[in-house]
């Protein structure tokens, strides 16, 4: 029988500057209400000098210690803000967390990365390449911003979350339930940063070809099509009523979109982990970062039924489920 991946620890890391809606109204025509009224958004945290690379070995560095293992055969790091164009940022993580040679690599799925890395570091688990992988959600958007953009700049924070999976028998406390991913390249322009690949050169068109662009009403609707579909399925799946789930855990990008997706489920409100209100939208790193606090303050419980899901440019989403096992979060 083929193993299964379970979760085996879990670690954060955010930048120390807290950057507040009062700050941001300041520069930008907004205000704390309005920011807080349509995202649930009260501040976030952006680096200053530190690179996305940085926060991922923080982060895995924990994840590691709360696994209690000194090594993983495999990283995996989801990003959509990596340290170079080339190379990959992942190999670097490795490195500098003393992890050898390990085949390690980046996914590009921006908000759905962290969910995407799972899936693939559990089928290499299950295809026996690998007994434990190390996956990673880092970010620093405040890089790809536009100061003067309020659309985007009072959305999105920096930081990261990393996960321990580990081979484990069917059934076991953490084991994944399964999978579900897809994509829809018709709507790649949703979300997008115009310049710097091989369609348009970052001297294409100018200075604001390079900043990150949104297409807030749209993304919104298909978010929460997509997100309800997607976790909706993973619910048969697994074979879980809504009403079994203990909490549902997604992407966090607006607390209304998370509302909408757990009423179309069937979830209770109250089963609902929201935790952009003190980080924002950290993208790849929303899930696990929302993961590990729900733990630290003690909602989750080992046992508890977890359901998570995502969607985020190109367009891509994802949802995964498991049974929460009994790891500190750091």
């Amino acid at each position: 029988m083929n193993a299964t991946a379970a979760l085996a620890g879990l670690g954060t890391a955010l930048p120390s500057r807290r950057v507040t809606n009062e700050e941001l109204s300041r520069t930008l025509d907004t205000d704390d209400q309005w920011i807080q009224s349509r995202t649930g958004i009260r501040q976030r945290f952006w680096s200053e000098g530190a690179a996305t690379s940085d926060l991922a070995v923080e982060a895995g560095r924990n994840a590691l210690n709360s696994a209690g293992m000194d090594t993983v055969g495999m990283v995996i790091v989801a990003t959509t803000t990596p340290d170079h164009p080339c190379p990959a940022t992942a190999p670097d993580v490795a490195s500098r967390l003393g992890l050898g040679t390990v085949p390690a690599f980046d996914i590009a799925a921006v908000c759905s990365g962290f969910v995407y890395g799972l899936a693939c570091a559990a089928a290499h688990i299950a295809a026996g390449l690998s007994a434990s992988v190390l996956v990673i959600g880092a970010e620093t958007y405040s890089t790809i911003l536009d100061p003067g953009d309020r659309t985007t700049s009072v959305i999105f924070g920096d930081g990261a979350g990393g996960a321990v999976l580990r081979a484990a028998a069917p059934g076991e406390p953490g084991c994944f339930l399964g999978f579900d991913l897809g994509s829809d390249g018709s709507l790649k322009d949703l979300i997008t940063i115009p310049d710097g690949g091989s369609r348009q050169r970052t001297s294409g068109s100018g200075p604001a070809g390079s900043y990150f662009t949104m297409q807030g009403k749209p993304v919104f609707r298909h978010a929460v099509d997509r997100m309800t579909e997607s976790a909706g399925a993973l619910l048969e799946k697994a074979g879980w009523s809504a009403g079994t789930v203990d909490w549902f855990v997604g992407h966090q990008a607006n607390a209304r979109i998370l509302r909408a997706v757990a009423d179309g489920l069937g979830v209770k409100s109250d089963r609902v982990i929201i935790d952009m209100d003190r980080v924002g939208n950290t993208s790849a790193a929303s899930i696990p970062l929302a993961l590990a606090r729900a733990a630290t303050e003690g909602n989750l419980v080992p046992g508890d039924r977890v359901l998570l899901s995502a969607f985020g440019g190109g367009v891509t989403w994802g949802s995964s489920a498991l049974l929460w096992p009994d790891i500190p979060a750091l």
